[in-house]
């Protein structure tokens, strides 16, 4: 989310070589990430850069450009721990030339962590006490024989003091210094490192007998999998696991060629007398501080990109459901369905205004159907109801039995309301966080929140966008593990894609909520609750221009926001596109060249036709714009106020019910996908549990990622592969029958 802030913060420099690597690792050029680099920087916001900058970036996408951000974060940060590093070795006066090279060469953390190892400040260790009584020249012959004359015991006799008691516990002392510079050194942190990463097998075991009474981690009781093939999801299943109680999970690693290897650095010659010494010192240096530092580092990183992967997956998901298709026009009934507190049923009309509610209760322990099924009739006729939405949590089904039973007889009936109603599953995930939340409670403070449920039930069927930004998005419900991954990357994740959601739609400024508001691009939370406030006081605003009065909303966040927000019945029908203002000018020239007005009739068709006859980079260098700019533009004009989720399949709304018993294998269904996650799609196909399909039931050929398939909201034709009834578990699939297939 997009937010005001007084002063600029101070950004590390961009070294040449920043460019180049963020390039190199995205496929895109380094003038691209220099040109991008420098808009951010600028203040420039994603949506903002990625809609009316794409003749300085070469026409980059939100994705591109936030994954640039990132890796312009990381680099800067390494940067900043590359000085700090070298600034603490330089006062300890240990700072060598080859060194900072080292360090500076750096193109990870782990790296500059690594060098700076053993010059980081740390914690009283069993080497320090070593050093401390006076053992690191003994150590040194340990780590250099060439130094060693005579007898090494004879040697170690001469450290015996008041805290070394004879020459085995000055060895045992030299063997801790020694210990700590195997453990410390970088070459041997990332063979460790790899050699684990690459061989090493992750083994989780229940953590004691009956820690899973519900077996909720069946699977994972006796798991073995080498550590590189354990599916993103599996391992945060295991972590939480373990973060419960109830496993307990092991890295095994090559040990005996770690410790070959590490013999092979630190040990010149097996037949001196110090080799038996500096064995023992590296055997116990890994296994007190190389394996334990090197499995959380190993586990850390995977747990980090399993993470990555759930984020991008509940992210992608989310935007997914924000961009479904709206359900314009239509007069709402919402159900929040209920047992024992019944059932709240509010109203709304055609653009979401409450127009009144009740309560119905038709299942136990009232049990009054026939009085419930009275009270719908009424509204449906008298209400003029298009749709019915009903939440799918407790006593969805049933609810939806009820409405079913509602609308069959009153198409039995003959009645016009009969024919044309119909109903919606919508999930309300999150409405009981909505309905208790301070803007729920400004929105309708002499409601109560059952019924606040039940409207936001029923605006989620009409514009899921406009609502859903209401609700902090981790509790949408359309991902995995999001209470387990990095809550602040997951936050920025979401943040980021409903603002790229809220500015792909664009936003009315007249009837925008603050909640919506406070993501276009530009405004942020504070000035979005100015806009509110602007525009209860002075009236609907007539044009964008009449925006830069809104007070904290500066030249700069104008130029950022202008083009995301509408104003439908303005006085120019420009400020109803997304073309932006600062190329009002050129579509000025445009129709000049037309010879048209903006209130032309059939501006769509002159403009095309015109377009039809003239090559657009002639046009382009014409009217002294780019190519990107001017493609959309045209577009705009082709289709002024449009919306693009208009263009995406509409809500599958029902008038019967269907229930698992009605399911039988090789059924043909259409079902609306849920949620995806990595192994494959929930599909709701109008039965009280999701079905699932799995990533190998999604099409003829390998499917590396479902999101590559499908994604939220869309409408698929599924068929029914099994039905386990006592688990209430339906596996679907996507896949054609071979005579569908041969036609």
């Amino acid at each position: 989310m997009t937010t005001q802030t007084t002063h600029a913060p101070v950004l590390a420099p961009v070294t040449p070589a920043i460019p180049t690597t963020i390039a190199r690792a995205l496929g895109i050029s380094p003038q691209q990430v220099s040109a991008t680099i420098a808009l951010l920087d600028d203040g420039n916001t994603i949506p903002f850069i990625a809609r009316y900058r794409k003749e300085v970036t070469g026409g980059l996408d939100e994705v591109q450009l936030r994954q640039i951000e990132s890796r312009l974060d990381y680099l800067r940060n390494l940067h900043a721990r590359q000085e700090t590093a070298l600034k603490s070795i330089a006062e300890q006066a240990k700072l060598t030339p080859a060194l900072e090279q080292e360090i500076r060469a750096a193109t990870t953390l782990q790296r500059v962590e690594d060098l700076y190892l053993p010059y980081r400040p740390k914690r009283r260790t069993r080497a320090m006490q070593a050093r401390e009584r006076g053992l690191e020249p003994l150590a040194e012959v340990l780590l250099h024989p060439e130094k060693l004359s005579g007898q090494l015991t004879a040697l170690a006799t001469t450290f015996i003091a008041a805290e070394v008691a004879d020459a085995e516990a000055a060895l045992a002392g030299a063997r801790d210094i020694v210990a700590e510079v195997v453990s410390e050194d970088a070459q041997v942190r990332a063979f460790a490192r790899s050699k684990t990463l690459g061989q090493g097998l992750l083994v989780v075991r229940l953590a004691a007998v009956g820690a899973d009474p519900g077996q909720k981690y069946e699977m994972y009781h006796d798991f073995a999998m080498p550590l590189k093939d354990v599916p993103a999801h599996q391992l945060l299943a295991i972590n939480r696991g373990e973060k419960e109680g109830v496993l307990k999970a092991t890295l095994h690693g090559p040990d005996e060629e770690i410790l070959d290897n590490i013999g092979r650095q630190f040990i010149k010659d097996r037949r001196s007398a110090v080799a038996l010494q500096v064995q023992m010192a590296i055997a116990d240096g890994y296994e007190r501080l190389i394996q334990p530092a090197v499995e959380r580092d190993v586990r850390g990183g995977l747990t980090e990109k399993s993470d990555d992967q759930a984020i991008l997956t509940f992210a992608t998901n989310v935007k997914s459901l924000l961009l479904q298709a709206p359900l314009k026009r239509r007069r709402v009934l919402g159900i929040d369905p209920g047992f024992r507190s019944g059932c709240k049923v509010a109203l709304v009309d055609e653009t979401g205004k409450y127009l009144g509610s009740f309560a119905i209760f038709p299942h136990e322990p009232q049990k009054q159907w026939s009085e419930a099924k009275r009270q719908l009739r009424a509204v449906i006729e008298n209400g003029q109801v298009a749709v019915i939405a009903i939440g799918n949590g407790t006593a969805s089904r049933e609810t939806e039995q009820l409405v079913a039973e509602v609308i069959g007889e009153l198409g039995a009936a003959g009645g016009k309301s009969g024919r044309d109603v119909a109903y919606a599953l919508v999930s309300e995930a999150g409405a009981s966080v909505y309905s208790a939340s301070p803007l729920a409670r400004e929105e309708f403070p002499d409601l109560d929140v059952t019924v606040r449920g039940a409207i936001s039930i029923a605006r989620r069927l009409q514009d899921p966008l406009a609502e859903l930004v209401k609700i902090d998005a981790k509790s949408i419900g359309v991902g995995l593990y999001q209470h387990d991954v990095d809550q602040k990357k997951l936050q920025q994740a979401l943040d980021g894609v409903v603002e790229d959601a809220v500015n792909l739609v664009g936003v009315d400024v007249n009837t925008a909520s603050a909640a919506l508001l406070q993501y276009v691009a530009g405004i942020g939370k504070k000035v979005a609750q100015n806009v509110v406030e602007h525009r209860n006081q002075e009236g609907s605003f007539r044009s964008r221009s009449d925006v830069k009065k809104v007070k904290g909303l500066g030249p700069k966040a104008f130029e950022q926001a202008a083009g995301f927000l509408r104003v439908p019945d303005g006085a120019n029908p420009l400020d109803n596109t997304a073309i932006h203002p600062e190329s009002y000018a050129v579509v000025k020239r445009l129709l000049d060249l037309l010879g048209i007005g903006l209130k032309a009739k059939d501006l769509s068709g002159l403009v095309t036709r015109y377009m039809q006859q003239h090559r657009i980079e002639e046009v382009a260098e014409l009217l002294e714009v780019g190519v990107p700019t001017l493609t959309d533009i045209l577009e705009a004009l082709r289709r002024p106020g449009r919306d693009p989720r208009e263009d995406l399949p509409a809500p599958v709304l029902r008038r019967d019910i269907l229930s698992l018993d009605d399911l039988r294998e090789g059924m043909a269904l259409q079902g609306t996908v849920r949620n995806v996650v990595d192994f494959g799609a929930f599909v709701d196909i109008g039965v009280k549990h999701d079905g699932l399909v799995h990533v190998s039931e999604m099409g003829p050929r390998y499917v590396r990622n479902p999101h590559e398939v499908v994604k939220v909201g869309d409408v698929v034709d599924v068929r029914v592969l099994k039905i386990e009834r006592e688990r209430g578990r339906v596996s679907l699939t996507m896949k054609k029958e071979e005579h569908e297939g041969a036609k």
